[in-house]
């Protein structure tokens, strides 16, 4: 079975760090882009994060501009998000996605079509 797993959620203090892993179980995602999304309760899945198949390119949403990092190993299945300054409003369960597309322009979950089950981020004031 294809699954993807993610790791590295807690909870932390405004200002603090966490550093969010993405484990595939194939070599297929070596081809996809990989993207990051994030859902707090009552509220629509949202994009975080995209990074190209290749790695060279990655796409942010404007909450995540100038502290998020995403990024991804040569050749292996494993994608990161580096996050920092983290604030209460980024307080969610966040998924790692897989997308058939190559490139950044996925910036809508309707484009992935493997998810993982999840790990809780959570930011006290």
């Amino acid at each position: 079975q294809v699954r993807l797993v993610e790791s590295g959620g807690g909870s932390v203090q405004a200002g603090g760090s966490l550093r969010l892993s993405c484990a595939a179980s194939e070599r297929i995602f070596d081809s996809y882009a990989m993207g990051w999304f994030r859902q707090a309760p009552g509220k629509e899945r949202e994009f975080v994060a995209v990074i190209s198949w290749d790695g060279v390119n990655q796409n942010y949403a404007e909450p995540a501009k100038g502290r998020f990092a995403i990024s991804r190993t040569s050749g292996e299945s494993t994608v990161y998000l580096q996050m920092i300054n983290l604030k209460p409003e980024d307080t969610a369960v966040y998924y790692c996605a897989a997308s058939t597309f190559t490139g950044t322009a996925a910036t809508s979950k309707g484009y992935y079509g493997y998810w993982g089950q999840g790990t809780q981020v959570t930011v006290s004031s």
